[in-house]
């Protein structure tokens, strides 16, 4: 076989496994989409943080990653997805947990994108405090592309542009609408003074989404009884193998096997689905293996397009 032939071959299978969509949901209602489940190492397989929740074809982002409105247009009809919703002119309603750039980069994208294929209205961002200066920012770094688009050959309209960003500035309910309630409380992520989880109310689910977070009372407090917990992880049997100040970052900073096992324990979710992983060459089995051993419940490791 040549070369070339095996460097096609394997922008296939490269190809195949991205775009694989499978589909574990068990409700009409609710859809949880895994736009992005990886982490600031720029894996071609895991796309930056993003969760779509749909609710009754109605998308809300949770974190912007990079990558996430390619995710979100393949898992739409226009594209061969099964989720209407997330036409990406529909995606309207966003939600930040901080400003990490792994969780960020994908932002112009989210507001730029949906307008350009059609998104009439402004879209609403909920994020920790510097939210409203990283939006007003990246509306003056794209104002020479929002200029032409609007007066140029290629005309669009003058709403979809916009940005209503709004700085979560207490632990509280932040959004409600006839499809979801979204509960902001705070988390810890090492020295960030401003990291958020937040806690999802469908017509026939709870959600929790952990966000970056280490251990802390307010995420049992809100994880308690969920029907899905969306948790952040890393390894400990492998974090063990690093040196001692990246044991002490990562413990200050993420959350462990063995400490994701005691929330579990702690909070009895319907099911754990894990994203943002650090496994340090873990595979997945393994991972949920550490879990396992201190935790009988379900848990499973997320990957990118993956539908509950």
């Amino acid at each position: 076989m040549n070369r070339k032939l095996i460097f096609v071959l394997a922008l296939f299978l490269v190809s195949t496994c991205v775009t694989a969509q499978r589909d574990f949901s068990d409700s009409e209602t609710t859809k949880i989409v895994m736009l992005g489940t990886g982490n600031p190492n720029p894996n071609p397989l895991r796309s930056g943080s993003c969760i779509a929740v749909v609710v009754n074809d109605t998308p809300y982002i949770f974190d912007f990653g990079p990558g996430l409105i390619r995710q979100a247009a393949a898992m739409s009809p226009r594209y061969g997805g099964t989720v209407k919703g997330l036409d990406v002119k529909n995606i309207k309603m966003a939600f930040l947990t901080h400003l990490h750039s792994d969780h960020t980069t994908g932002y112009p994208d989210l507001i730029l994108t949906p307008w350009v294929m059609g998104r009439d209205e402004p879209l609403e961002v909920y994020g920790p405090e510097g939210i409203v200066e990283m939006t007003e920012h990246i509306l003056e770094a794209y104002q020479e592309d929002i200029k032409y688009r609007l007066y140029g050959q290629e005309p669009a309209n003058n709403m979809g542009w916009r940005v209503n960003s709004h700085e979560i500035m207490k632990e509280d309910t932040v959004y409600l609408d006839d499809n979801i309630i979204v509960e902001a409380f705070p988390v810890h992520h090492g020295t960030w003074p401003d990291a958020w989880g937040f806690r999802l109310t469908t017509p026939d689910k709870v959600i929790v989404i952990s966000g970056d977070s280490s251990p802390s009372d307010k995420l049992i407090e809100y994880a308690s009884n969920a029907d899905i917990l969306i948790h952040e992880v890393y390894s400990k049997i492998k974090c063990n193998l690093r040196n001692e100040f990246w044991q002490t970052y990562h413990s200050q900073n993420h959350t462990s096997t063995i400490e994701l096992a005691d929330i579990a324990n702690k909070t009895q979710p319907g099911i754990i689905i894990l994203y943002h992983v650090l496994s340090w060459g873990q595979t997945n089995d393994e991972l949920i293996e550490e879990i396992s051993a201190h935790y009988k419940g379900k848990v499973v490791v997320g990957e990118d397009l993956d539908i509950y």
